[in-house]
Order: structure tokens, then sequence, then C-alpha cells
């Protein structure tokens, strides 16, 4: 399967939308997995619009979104557990040309655009980049913060769907790279 292919397939079931209910784990784009607290309803503008309370489990964040929004904004459920080895996969994909090559601008904006998407394959893309740029160089504080989240997103959300600790993700992740390193 084509790297393209493999995007496509986690990203439509990404897009899948659904109504949440209360106590639902979800993934909001750039804030990572959160849990449905509420369902509330508010009067915005004179109408009355209902909202799902949302709290981020890395941070404690309280989102509050609008119920007829979800698409729009990337609400989406967790990454089913038999999708985690497509996303392995994407990580241990190198693409052509290295990202040193680009300014620190660019890659920043375009690292960024990524993870704002939601997609759990754009923050693996994300964190690979950085992972191995990190190899040859020392990553900028802004590359450095970029690396964190997209870990912390990545992280999270593959130890919730595979219902295991993140130190075990973590070291899985770490190894899709030792693995394939000139030095073993």
């Amino acid at each position: 399967m084509t790297e393209k292919k493999a995007k496509e397939n986690i990203q439509s079931a990404e897009q899948s939308i659904r109504e949440f209910q209360i106590g639902d784990l979800a993934v909001y784009p750039a804030h990572g997995v959160g849990e449905i607290k509420a369902i509330e309803s508010r009067v915005v503008n004179g109408e009355e619009q209902d909202f799902y309370i949302m709290k981020v489990l890395e941070n404690g964040m309280v989102i509050m979104i609008p119920t007829r929004n979800v698409e729009s904004v990337g609400l989406r459920d967790i990454i089913d557990k038999k999708e985690v080895p497509k996303v392995y996969k994407v990580m241990k994909t190198r693409k052509d040309g290295l990202p040193e090559t680009q300014t620190w601008n660019r890659r920043y904006r375009e690292y960024m655009d990524k993870i704002k998407t939601g997609s759990l394959y754009d923050v693996a893309e994300v964190f690979r980049d950085l992972f191995l740029l990190k190899l040859t160089k020392d990553l900028s504080f802004g590359e450095r913060k970029l690396y964190d989240t997209a870990q912390v997103l990545l992280v999270r959300e593959l130890s919730t769907a595979k219902n295991t600790d993140e130190e075990t993700i973590l070291s899985e992740i770490e190894s899709l790279f030792i693995s394939d390193s000139p030095e073993n």
C-alpha cells in the first residue's frame, strides 16, 4: 500500500462524523485526546445551540464545541487499534529530501499546519521529520516545541487506541527509528 493510500484510509476513518456522548473520548486538533464531560445548550446571538464540553486529558483545558460544527473544527474519534500499524508505517517511511534544506520558518509553518489538521497521520509525519532532523542537528526552540507537541499528541492517542501505557508506546515509536538506523 502506498503512503498516499495509507493516508487516505486513515483520514477517512478519522473523518467519520458521529454524535458523541458524555464520557466518550475524542480528538480535538492540536490539543489531542479529551473526554466529553457534558452536552449543554447555550444561547449564542439569540439562537440556542448545543455544545460538547470537552476536557483535554493532557492539560485539563476545557473546550466548548458546537455540536453542529464537529466536522468543521475536526473533532473526531480516536483511531481504531487496527489503524496503529498504519501510523507506525508512516513513521518508518523516509521521504526524499531532507527537511533541513528548507528554512526554519517554512518548516515551522508546514509542521504547524499539519498538526492543526488533527490527522494523526500528519502528526506522525511531523514527529518523524523532526525526530530525524534532531539526529543531524540541534532543533531550534520552536522546532523543539513542535517536536514535543507532536510526541504528546501521538503518544496519547496511540496509547488510548491500544489501551496501553504511554511509556510502552514511546518505546515502540523509538524502536521504529532505531531498527533501521545506519549504526545498527
